[in-house]
């Protein structure tokens, strides 16, 4: 229980259901927010009439997580920290607490949904604006045996109204952001901890254009903070990681910024020809793609590709394939 509506509304439709709940809250870092959270989860344990716990992960989330996306974006990446939180902490060592409890289920606030075709298979939530199973594609079958989503068949509005129904004081609660463990902005985190190293910033024509404070601090796609002008405005299109250079298109529709096809790594898909739908970031709109062993061919080419963040597959009614890394 995050403190937030979903995991929320989760609980108590779990507790309606006849389940005996019990309501824990992860804490992951010593951010205010955490602390305000957990009140939250807390105070709603205590309407839902549930046990409460309160489990202290900080040291292994800075390890595996936290650590892990500074040095992706020290090798000129850009990491999906919330893919490998799912693998590692929610659905790896929470998981595992879960089942040492001898819990029969764990349950997760997380839009998306479950069901069994031969095997456990995720589907898009049925909140298609809202689904999260973008970063689910790591989870095996026997960490799907174990797990609930209550929320998965339920749109955004409809558990609002749950949460009204249910008198939990969560409406006013926002959003919860994408990257938790960071207060502001992510390159104010990232200077935090990563040193400078000035370089060339170059067009793709390779006329040196200006100097980058460190290629670490930009990402595929980004336009602001390049502090260059032209007749277009210019947006990264690659990085040349070994020389440090930051190389940039001008225009939006310049086809640098597009690419055809990828590479891919940490797969968890097997390995057969067949044609895909593709999201290569969250919220983008599915893509149609052949998957063949490693690489992703599109249709169309795609814009923005970016090293470190998943590609993700799914089939033509929606049913996650599995993913892999964009290498």
């Amino acid at each position: 229980m995050s403190g937030g509506v979903d995991s929320s509304v989760a609980a108590a439709l779990l507790k309606k259901q006849g389940y005996e709940v019990t309501g824990v809250f992860m804490k992951l870092t010593a951010l205010p927010s955490f602390q305000e959270a957990e009140k939250r989860a807390r105070k709603i344990a205590k309407i839902l009439k549930i046990p409460f716990l309160t489990w202290d992960f900080r040291k292994e989330f800075k390890k595996k997580v936290i650590n892990y996306f500074l040095a992706e974006y020290q090798k000129g990446r850009t990491p999906n920290p919330c893919v490998i939180c799912n693998q590692e902490i929610k659905f790896g060592l929470f998981l595992e607490k879960c089942l040492k409890l001898k819990t029969d289920f764990m349950a997760t606030g997380h839009y998306v949904r479950k069901l069994k075709i031969k095997n456990w298979k995720l589907k898009i939530a049925r909140d298609r604006t809202k689904d999260q199973s973008y970063f689910l594609w790591r989870l095996n079958q026997k960490k799907l045996e174990r797990v609930l989503f209550p929320v998965g068949n339920y749109t955004k509005t409809q558990v609002r109204n749950l949460a009204r129904k249910f008198k939990l004081p969560v409406l006013n609660v926002p959003e919860s952001q994408e990257i938790c463990f960071i207060a502001k902005r992510v390159n104010d985190f990232l200077k935090q901890h990563l040193k400078p190293r000035p370089g060339k910033i170059i067009t793709t024509k390779g006329k040196v254009i200006g100097q980058h404070p460190g290629i670490f601090y930009f990402t595929i796609g980004q336009r602001r903070g390049l502090e260059i002008s032209g007749n277009k405005p210019y947006y990264v299109a690659a990085k040349d990681v070994k020389n440090n250079i930051l190389i940039v298109a001008e225009g939006q529709d310049n086809s640098a910024l597009f690419k055809k096809e990828i590479e891919l790594e940490k797969m968890n898909y097997a390995n057969k020809k067949i044609w895909v739908l593709v999201r290569v970031r969250y919220r983008q709109p599915l893509v149609k793609a052949i998957l063949q062993q490693n690489k992703l061919i599109f249709e169309k080419p795609v814009k923005f590709v970016t090293p470190g963040q998943s590609a993700v597959f799914y089939a033509k009614n929606g049913e996650l394939l599995g993913g892999g890394i964009i290498k």
